[in-house]
């Protein structure tokens, strides 16, 4: 499985701040079997460049791609409505999951905007951008991602298809 990891931060981009979200993404996907980190980036809170980032990755057959920042209020805070312009289909049950387990660490999950959705063979999965709420995000998603992205890259079984016609 190839995975991605975008960090989307304005000061980040600029190397005015140390991206300390990416690290703990690295960190904690290293130990799956079969994953190999194939696409890293720090891009600034820019619609088009988000979007297009994105699309390149998933098209370039990244299989799973998890973003830090601009999940929030903020007006810059665009991540979700860039993911929603290059999804095919959403995934609400990742991100109400992720919300929902994060509201029993901290009332703040509430604020999240946060996103997850499929473009072709690719899981998109929107993180926020602070180092301790990915690891608490990770510790939530990790028990199910190798079977969501199992199912995701299935290669169909036409005969079987062709039988339930």
């Amino acid at each position: 499985m190839k995975v991605g990891i975008l960090i989307i931060s304005d000061r980040g981009a600029q190397g005015e701040y140390e991206d300390r979200s990416g690290p703990v993404m690295a960190e904690m996907l290293g130990g799956q079997t079969g994953w190999q980190l194939s696409h890293r980036a720090i891009i600034p809170d820019d619609f088009e460049m988000i979007v297009q980032t994105l699309t390149e990755w998933s098209d370039a057959g990244v299989n799973l791609i998890l973003t830090s920042g601009g999940t929030g209020f903020a007006p810059r805070d665009l991540t979700p409505e860039a993911t929603r312009r290059v999804i095919e289909r959403e995934a609400p049950g990742i991100a109400e999951a992720v919300r929902a387990e994060s509201l029993k660490i901290t009332r703040h999950a509430m604020l999240s905007r946060a996103v997850a959705g499929i473009r072709g063979q690719t899981l998109i999965i929107n993180m926020p951008g602070n180092p301790k709420a990915v690891r608490e995000n990770l510790d939530i998603l990790l028990p199910i991602l190798p079977h969501a992205l199992e199912l995701l890259t299935e290669a169909p079984d036409t005969e079987s298809q062709h039988r339930s016609i």
